[in-house]
């Protein structure tokens, strides 16, 4: 009878788990991006980093990928088919395995992430998981 408990238990935590990873998959989380207290200027997430020239005048547009990453691959379409569309957005693309200091830092914890950035390089939205092209449209249109 214990282990009837136990199966079911599992069970559940898994169905669970498995319908919010559903609900959030690839959705694109938008971030305030204010200001530090007492007027300091923004940090963009790529200073320090051999991307930190490569930013978009408007927008930028970072995937971190792996190699054997599939939902990486559909991903790499989507956002170079979103930045060829928009004015000022550039994609870059971060081989996380290559990278692992700028993953622990950004606090990247699976492929594909995607990171959208405004022009000085402050961290706007993340999705983690594939998006959609409307997601990533989205996202853009709320960055002035």
């Amino acid at each position: 009878m214990t282990g009837l408990l136990v199966l079911v238990g599992v069970a559940l935590f898994v169905a669970v788990v498995a319908w919010r990873r559903s609900r959030t998959d690839g959705r694109v989380a938008q971030r305030s991006g204010t200001a530090p207290a007492g007027g300091a200027a923004a940090v963009g997430v790529l200073d320090g980093t051999p991307w930190a020239g490569a930013l978009g005048d408007r927008a930028t547009l970072v995937q971190f990928s792996s190699a054997f990453c599939a939902p990486c691959r559909a991903t790499r379409v989507v956002l170079a088919d979103v930045a060829a569309e928009a004015d000022g957005v550039v994609h870059l693309e971060i081989d996380a395995e290559q990278h692992l200091d700028v993953v622990r830092a950004l606090k990247v914890l699976r492929t594909p992430t995607t990171l959208v950035l405004d022009r000085d390089g402050v961290e706007r939205g993340r999705a983690t998981g594939a998006p959609s092209r409307d997601q990533v449209k989205h996202s853009l249109s709320l960055i002035k």
